[in-house]
């Protein structure tokens, strides 16, 4: 299948220090509408994971104190540029105000077919796969990253 069938999906995990409605997580809350309308305009952006809030914020599926963001992009290059390039990394640089450090591995790329859409369940198999085995063609980080197969 070329290159061009596959999309990059992602899933990133954060274990809050605080309940998302405290005070201390008003710095956070401020900037989520903002970051989440730059992704949606970010080039090779496809898709983001979302309740009717336009945020995931109430997804408890990995525990009522963490927050879950997982989205679909065109490529890693694309994922990579909005991560580290853009206004979402101010927030990255300041996120130990908000989010506690977790041990294991939060996060996880990894190919679906060009269309698909991730759910929950695959994106905590791909995080508990990359975590047992560490990365591979199945689930990787963007410091070991690996081509659509």
């Amino acid at each position: 299948m070329p290159v061009a069938c596959f999309h990059l999906a992602q899933l990133n995990i954060a274990q809050m220090k605080y309940a998302f409605d405290a005070p201390e997580m008003a710095g956070f809350v401020a900037r989520l509408a903002d970051i989440n309308a730059l992704a949606d305009k970010a080039p090779g952006f496809v898709w983001r994971l979302q309740t009717g809030e336009g945020n995931a914020t109430a997804i408890d599926h990995f525990g009522a104190d963490k927050l879950v963001n997982m989205s679909v992009w065109e490529n890693i290059e694309s994922l990579h540029d909005y991560v580290y390039r853009s206004a979402h990394n101010r927030v990255m640089a300041e996120r130990r105000q908000w989010f506690e450090h977790i041990e294991s591995a939060s996060s996880v790329l990894w190919w679906i077919g060009a269309g698909h859409i991730p759910g929950l369940d695959e994106a905590g198999e791909r995080l508990e796969l990359l975590r047992c085995r560490g990365p591979g063609p199945r689930a990787f980080t963007f410091k070991q990253a690996f081509p659509a197969e």
